[in-house]
C-alpha cells in the first residue's frame, strides 16, 4: 500500500502515463491526420526550396513555350526519349544526350562530376536569410535515387556508390548546409522522394522495396539531421497503405525527436494529396482559396525545380513578379516555397541569387503584412472594369499568372488594386501599383489610423462604406520598391 507523499507522486506518474499515451496517433490516416500543423509553419510564409543532385550536371531540360521542363528529371525523360510516343521534352532530352554525350553513356556516370567543389554553405545560408525566407527544404533525394548524405541504403541497394559522402562531393553536403542554416535561426527541412525511378529493388519487389530501403532510409534521415519539414514526393504509384505511410508518420509523430515541431506534406501515396498528411501542396498553380487548411504553393524560378541551362533570363520571373506572387499566396491563406537549382560545382545561379536578395529587401521594409499574417475578409480589390475569374484549388500546372493581372487596366479588363492580408486589428494592403494621389479602400470601418510602411501617417477619410486614403508623393527611398503597404488600423 503507497501512503502520503509517494501515492501522490505514483498518482502523478499515472496522469502523466495517461497524458502521454493520449497523445499518441495511431497507425491510421483517422489518427495522424488530427495531428495539427505546427503553428511556426503558417506564421513563416515563405521558404526556399533547392533541388540539387547528379541531375545538375547535365543540367538540362529543351524550352518548349508555355510548357514547363524539369531538369531534374533528366535521367527519366532520356530513358523515355528512346521510345516510340516519346513526348517532345522526353524526345529533345535524349536528342541532346547523344549529341552531348554520346548514346552510350549512362546517367550513373555523371556523379563523379557532380562535384560541389565551390559549394560554400555559410554563403548560401547568409543569402537564405537575406531573402527573408524562414525555412528551408532541400532534397535529400530525389527520384534518381542519390542521397545527398551518407545513406547506406542508397548504395547498397544501387550496387554503387550512390550517395555523395562515397562519390562526387565526398562530403555530407545535406549535414554541412544543415548546421548552416541553423545557425542563421531558420528552420530546416528536407524533400523526400519515396520511390526511386530505376532502383533495382524498386523494380523488381516493391514491398521489399519499402520495407528495406524506403523506410529504414527515412527513419535514418530523421534521426541524424532532426528536420523540421519533410516534403514527401513521388508517391503516385502507390496507394497510402502499400507505402505505409500512416504508420511511418504515427513513428514520426510520437517517437522521433521532432514529433513536436516537424511539418509533412500531403504526399502519401497516389489517393492522399489535398486529403490526408499535413499541410496541402500545389505546384506551378494559382494555390488554392476559401480553405482554413495550411496550404503550401511551390515553383521555380523559370520552368525547373532543377537547374536548366537552356533557360534564359527572359524565362525568369522579375523580381516584381515574385513579391507578387508572394502576396497573391499570402492574401490567400498560402506559403510560398520558391525553387533555387544550384549548380554541379556548388555555386547558385546569379540571377537566382539576385531574385532572393530583391525579395529579401521588400520584405526587410514590407515584411510585417506577410509573416504571422491571416486572410482578410478579401483577399483583393479589383479597380473598374471586368474581374479575370480564376480557377484555384488545382493540385498542378494550371494556366495562371497573377503578374498579368496587376497592371494598368486594358480593354475593360480589371486589374487587382489591392491584395489584403490581416494580423489582430490591422489589415495590410499590399498596392501592385502607385496611384497616386487618392486610392479607396473597400468595406473598412472604424478605421483609427493609415500608414505606409517605411514611410509615415497618411490622411483618410472614412466615405462610401469605405475609406479613402490620401496617398500623394512616395518618398525617396522606396521609388524602387515592386509593391508598397498600407498598414491600417481599426
Amino acid at each position: 500500500m503507497i501512503a502520503g507523499d509517494g501515492m501522490k507522486k505514483y498518482l502523478l506518474l499515472v496522469l502523466l502515463a495517461l497524458g502521454a499515451a493520449a497523445q499518441r496517433y495511431e497507425p491510421t490516416w483517422e489518427s495522424v491526420d488530427k495531428r495539427p500543423t505546427p503553428q511556426w509553419f503558417t506564421d513563416a510564409k515563405f521558404g526556399i526550396f533547392i533541388h540539387w543532385g547528379v541531375y545538375s550536371v547535365p543540367a538540362y531540360a529543351p524550352v518548349i513555350p508555355g510548357k514547363l521542363a524539369y531538369a531534374e528529371w533528366y535521367w527519366n525523360a532520356m530513358e523515355r526519349g528512346k521510345t516510340p510516343g516519346a513526348n517532345p521534352i522526353q524526345a529533345g532530352t535524349w536528342a541532346y544526350h547523344q549529341k552531348q554525350y554520346g548514346a552510350g553513356y549512362p546517367y550513373q556516370d555523371f556523379a563523379p562530376h557532380f562535384r560541389a567543389e565551390l559549394f560554400d554553405p555559410d554563403h548560401w545560408a547568409d543569402v537564405f536569410a537575406r531573402s527573408g525566407a524562414k525555412y528551408v527544404a532541400l532534397t535529400s533525394k530525389h527520384h534518381e535515387g542519390f542521397a545527398l548524405w551518407p545513406s547506406k541504403e542508397a548504395s547498397s541497394t544501387w550496387g554503387r556508390p550512390w550517395n555523395a559522402v562515397e562519390i562526387g562531393p565526398k562530403r555530407d553536403v545535406l549535414g554541412d548546409l544543415t548546421a548552416a542554416v541553423r545557425r542563421r535561426n531558420l528552420k530546416m527541412g528536407y524533400y523526400f522522394s519515396l520511390y526511386e525511378w530505376f532502383n533495382p529493388l524498386w523494380l523488381s519487389d516493391k514491398p521489399r522495396y519499402i520495407r528495406e530501403h524506403m523506410t529504414p532510409q527515412f527513419k535514418d534521415l530523421v534521426t541524424r539531421y532532426e528536420p523540421s519539414i519533410i516534403f514527401s514526393d513521388g508517391e503516385w504509384d502507390l496507394p497510402s497503405s502499400e507505402w505505409k505511410s500512416a504508420e511511418l508518420l504515427a513513428w514520426l509523430y510520437n517517437d522521433s525527436k521532432v514529433k513536436n515541431d516537424v511539418v509533412v506534406n500531403d504526399r502519401w501515396g497516389k489517393e492522399t494529396r489535398h486529403l490526408h498528411g499535413g499541410y496541402w501542396t500545389t505546384e506551378y498553380t494559382p494555390g488554392m482559396a476559401g480553405s482554413d487548411h495550411a496550404w503550401e504553393e511551390s515553383r521555380g524560378m523559370g520552368f525547373s525545380y532543377g537547374y536548366n541551362r537552356a533557360e534564359r533570363a527572359a524565362h525568369y520571373h522579375t523580381g516584381r513578379e515574385l513579391v507578387i506572387m508572394l502576396a497573391d499566396l499570402v492574401s490567400r491563406g498560402g506559403n510560398l516555397l520558391l525553387d533555387i537549382g544550384p549548380d554541379a560545382d556548388g555555386t547558385i545561379p546569379v540571377v537566382m541569387e539576385e531574385r532572393l536578395l530583391q525579395i529579401g529587401d521588400w520584405l526587410r521594409v514590407n515584411g510585417d503584412a506577410i509573416y504571422g499574417t491571416k486572410p482578410w475578409k478579401v483577399a483583393k480589390q479589383w479597380g473598374a472594369g471586368a474581374e479575370t475569374k480564376v480557377e484555384y484549388n488545382k493540385s498542378y500546372e494550371a494556366q495562371y499568372d497573377v503578374t498579368k493581372l496587376v497592371g494598368k487596366p486594358e480593354g475593360g479588363r480589371a486589374s487587382i488594386e489591392a491584395f489584403f492580408t490581416a494580423k489582430g486589428s490591422d489589415v495590410f494592403a499590399i498596392l501592385p501599383r502607385w496611384p497616386g494621389g487618392k486610392l479607396h479602400l473597400n468595406d473598412m470601418s472604424g478605421v483609427r489610423s493609415v500608414s505606409l510602411l517605411g514611410g509615415g501617417a497618411l490622411r483618410f477619410v472614412a466615405e462610401m462604406g469605405g475609406v479613402t486614403v490620401e496617398l500623394g508623393t512616395l518618398p525617396e527611398e522606396l521609388m524602387a520598391q515592386p509593391m508598397w503597404t498600407l498598414r491600417v488600423s481599426r
